[in-house]
């Protein structure tokens, strides 16, 4: 696939995503609604790395470091919220 073509699918995934993510933080204000947010928010993030950055085939440290942060941040949230 060519590059013009995964920067457009990225952006369209992020749409939907951050879509997804407005009507999820509007259905309410429980905790699963809460953890189906935050896990789109990392989805969000993993698709910035890898499609956006076009770090797939970065050496792995590097995408662990970028994909870790959006991981520590997500349990932070969940964890104040228990």
């Amino acid at each position: 696939m060519s590059a013009s073509k995964v920067l457009v699918a990225c952006w369209l995934g992020l749409a939907v995503l951050s879509v997804s993510t407005v009507l999820l933080g509007n259905a309410g204000a429980t905790l699963a609604l809460t953890a189906a947010v935050l896990l789109t928010a990392f989805g969000k993030a993993w698709l910035i790395t890898d499609g956006f950055m076009e770090l797939r085939h970065a050496p792995r440290a590097w995408r662990l470091l970028l994909l870790a942060w959006p991981l520590v941040l997500v349990l932070g949230v969940l964890l104040t919220l228990l």
